[in-house]
């Protein structure tokens, strides 16, 4: 009897059931492939094969001393040490990619990295014999795209899409000049959405494919099956350097703001606001109401983000009209913006929501050339955006700059009253005191040093 109980109770337990959302059984199957029709997007790949062209560079590779097969001791005791600056030290650098044709007139967008070290650029329509030398009118590394020129007209410009109305699993296919081989197309998926944080541009939203991307496929098209351009092939994600089915492309609506102003002025110059931020950690959620957003730990004198009030602890959830989950989404988020223009940044401080309007200053190149003759002879600075800080890149030997002591890396850090931070500082101060002799204070290894110099 003992036995009968125990074998209920475990029906009572097990017999629970669910209720299964059931797909139709005995769906009807189709064969696009029978007898008298073949599925293909052959149609829509021809209208677009002549919009992709091969690009081959020419560029100077110099070889270091070790890579030097003569300067070795072993030929040195044969030949004396002469011997090993026989050899040339310089080499031709050959790369290929591929690019895509944006206008008729000749102008054509590819990768950065594709043309950025080249002296001379050749481009090759397709399957044609004929061959073009190009210009390189802009080149924009953060985004890793450049736009070239060739010097004809009545050429098949690539009908352009936009990046808002695409969605995981849609068709794509890939064009390009994998491995130099020519043109070749090959076919997969949307794989991923707004995908940031890969480590390969400054600036990243990419689309991530799983169609096939090898080497020189740099800049080729993906197109969606209409044979309309929604991204420029960009990188792998890959361990032996071929294809795992982990491909990025640069949306196609970067792709036409940052060729347009490259085509306009030659560079692209972004929205500037002075922040240094970081991701939210675990150890942070509880400070704040949101879990997703950038946080501001720095603020850069004198910017934007000074001017208008934001502070540090400050989380930014929006701007504009785009959400940020992270740091990197915020970074890119306010470099698609140009210097003046005027952004509303959402932001929780003390776990309360405020909306903040900021006009963007100019973000100022790594390095600004200041004028021998406006700071010290002999020395070559360079200005670190990022960190706020001008460093001394070069010192030549017996001049002004070298007497006084100065060294290749040195940070300036004062003159006189003055604090440097940025090459304005250096410019106003020496402006100040121009006519008498002024302390520049200095930081190496860690060490604060005083030079003086007229």
């Amino acid at each position: 009897m003992r036995y009968l109980v125990l074998f209920i109770f475990s029906l009572s337990l097990y017999g629970a059931t669910i209720s299964f959302n059931h797909a139709t059984q005995n769906p009807t199957r189709v064969y696009p492939n029978s007898s008298d029709n073949i599925l293909s997007y052959s149609k829509h790949i021809a209208q677009t094969k002549n919009s992709i062209v091969n690009i081959s560079t020419k560029g100077k590779a110099t070889q270091t001393s070790r890579a030097n097969p003569f300067a070795d001791p072993f030929f040195e005791q044969f030949f004396g040490k002469e011997f090993k600056g026989q050899a040339p030290k310089n080499s031709v650098k050959r790369s290929l990619g591929s690019g895509v044709i944006l206008s008729s007139d000749g102008y054509i967008v590819t990768n950065a990295h594709v043309v950025k070290d080249a002296v001379e650029v050749e481009v090759s329509i397709a399957d044609q014999e004929k061959k073009y030398q190009a210009k390189i009118i802009g080149i924009d590394t953060d985004s890793d795209l450049a736009v070239i020129k060739i010097e004809q007209t009545g050429l098949r410009a690539i009908q352009v899409g936009s990046s808002k109305h695409l969605e995981v699993g849609d068709m794509v296919f890939a064009i390009g000049n994998p491995f130099g081989v020519g043109q070749t197309v090959t076919k997969g998926i949307i794989s991923a959405l707004n995908k940031n944080s890969v480590g390969i541009n400054r600036y990243e939203n990419f689309i991530q494919t799983d169609a096939s991307i090898n080497p020189g496929n740099s800049g080729g098209a993906l197109i969606d099956s209409r044979g309309v351009l929604i991204g420029i092939n960009s990188a792998i994600v890959s361990r032996g350097g071929g294809n795992n089915g982990i491909g990025f492309a640069i949306p196609v609506t970067m792709v036409k703001d940052i060729a347009q102003r490259l085509i306009k002025y030659g560079k692209v110059v972004r929205g500037y606001l002075g922040v240094s931020i970081k991701n939210i950690t675990k150890e942070l959620e509880s400070l704040y109401d949101r879990d997703k957003g950038a946080i501001i730990i720095n603020i850069a004198q004198n910017s934007s983000a000074s001017k208008y009030g934001l502070q540090r602890g400050d989380l930014v959830y929006q701007v504009g009209d785009k959400a940020i989950k992270d740091a990197n989404s915020f970074s890119t988020a306010i470099g698609n913006y140009k210097p003046d223009d005027t952004v509303v940044l959402y932001i929780e401080r003390d776990k309360k929501d405020r909306q903040i309007r900021v006009k963007l200053g100019k973000k100022e190149s790594d390095t600004v050339a200041i004028e021998p003759d406006k700071f010290i002879e002999g020395a070559s600075i360079k200005y670190i955006a990022r960190l706020h800080k001008v460093v001394i890149t070069k010192v030549k030997q017996n001049s002004k700059a070298y007497d006084i002591g100065l060294r290749q890396g040195d940070h300036i850090v004062q003159i006189e009253k003055i604090v440097i931070n940025s090459p304005d500082d250096i410019k106003r101060a020496t402006k100040r005191y121009k006519s008498k002799k002024k302390r520049l204070y200095i930081k190496r290894n860690g060490q604060i040093y005083m030079v003086v110099f007229k």
